[in-house]
């Protein structure tokens, strides 16, 4: 079946989903900036001050995202574009929804897997191993990590909003509902179409019309909502046949 008879699945994810892969999360009382204020390493100010400290740090996530393997949450969502045209934004900067074989991801805070100039927001470069201070893009500029930081603009925000607008069924998994402009998106889907919010602990979300929460891990929730979406599929084409 082509794309264009396929209803369009948006999922939203954050750290929750890969912290399954062993990554750890921001939102955790264990997570990778505790010890840290983050305004010191993520953020231009932070940047500016200590370069060589931030570099380190970003190198550190590299080699951890470099380590994990995509988990059954992943795959699972991957496992959708059989049935689904599904499309992924994910808060993440690692790569496991791409390994797992998601075609169709949008990172909204950047990729850690790529590196640009300070001079240069829009040109990157790839990038497995380290960027250290004094590595120069063609430009002459000091190569930093392809991410967003604090205080810094959210440029796919805009493609993310779109496509949110265009989803039959919407989904938000491992994600606290936050961090802004990307806990805003939930309010760009649909206002009649299905939304299922998946997570440990429930994000307070008054904003979703009607939503039908699965409160488990990313993997067990992937795994009810495949069950749901393609039992509610069902009924709907029995429904429209009885019709």
């Amino acid at each position: 079946m082509g794309n264009e008879n396929k209803k369009k699945l948006v999922v939203l994810t954050g750290a929750g989903i890969s912290a399954e892969s062993g990554l750890k999360t921001f939102r955790d009382s264990d997570g990778l900036w505790e010890g840290y204020d983050v305004y010191e390493v993520a953020s231009p100010r932070g940047f500016k001050a200590n370069p060589a400290l931030v570099l380190k740090f970003y190198n550190d996530r590299r080699k951890d995202v470099a380590k994990a393997q995509p988990n059954e949450a992943h795959k699972g969502l991957a496992a959708l574009e059989e049935h689904f045209d599904v499309h992924i934004i994910t808060q993440n900067i690692d790569d496991l929804h791409e390994r797992a074989g998601s075609t169709k991801v949008t990172h909204l805070h950047g990729e850690i897997f790529k590196m640009r100039s300070v001079l240069n927001p829009n040109k990157t470069y790839p990038i497995t191993g380290d960027i250290n201070v004094g590595d120069l893009a063609p430009d002459v500029g000091q190569l930093r990590p392809f991410i967003v930081w604090f205080e810094e603009e959210v440029p796919m925000i805009e493609l993310a909003a779109k496509i949110v607008r265009q989803a039959d069924i919407f989904v938000v998994i491992g994600t606290s509902l936050q961090v802004y402009p990307a806990a805003g998106l939930v309010n760009y889907a649909p206002y009649q179409i299905p939304k299922y919010i998946i997570d440990k602990k429930i994000p307070f979300a008054d904003s979703i019309y009607n939503p039908i929460m699965i409160e488990k891990s990313a993997g067990e929730g992937v795994r009810e909502l495949r069950e749901r979406i393609m039992k509610y599929e069902m009924w709907i084409m029995f429904f429209s046949c009885e019709l």
